[in-house]
């Protein structure tokens, strides 16, 4: 029988045997509890962010492994600035995030985002800034995308 894999959403820390783990892990006859657990201490640290969790369980041996996936960049971005959510029109500003603060969720990110360069990656974290109507240093994020590609910014 080949290996099983179950994937969900989850708040950092809070798994839970409900859905979408338990349900789908009760009729392979693993400790659910067990793995939950073990869910829940590997992603205790994104506390309060959505975290992409898949876990692999081998039916016939009924052991199991579990992959803790990076939470979406706009997730840490709001956690960054303590807002809520995003803009709901696109006229309203949702916050302002700082140049420094945008590499920080570039480093945060660094091995999901594409570019060689952290100028490459805060451009990206700055592209989805400017889809939630993220202001950067209290301007557009497209304004500063701008400037860093043409040098006037060095980080």
């Amino acid at each position: 029988m080949p290996e099983v894999t179950i994937s969900g959403l989850i708040e950092g820390g809070k798994a839970t045997s409900g859905p979408p783990f338990g349900p789908a892990m009760g009729p392979l006859g693993v400790n659910v509890s067990a793995i939950i657990n073990e869910i829940n201490e590997k992603t205790k640290a994104f506390e309060g962010l959505k975290i992409p969790v898949k876990v692999i369980i081998d039916p016939l041996s009924k052991s199991h492994r579990i992959e803790i996936g990076s939470p979406p960049t706009s997730a840490i971005i709001l956690r960054e600035l303590g807002i809520p959510k995003g803009a709901k029109t696109k006229d309203e500003i949702a916050g302002n995030i700082t140049l420094e603060q945008a590499k920080k969720v570039a480093e945060s990110k660094k091995l999901q985002l594409y570019g060689n360069t952290i100028e490459d990656r805060v451009k990206q974290v700055l592209g989805t800034c400017k889809s939630m109507n993220i202001t950067c240093e209290g301007v557009s994020a497209v304004e500063i995308i701008g400037r860093l590609k043409s040098g006037d910014i060095k980080l």
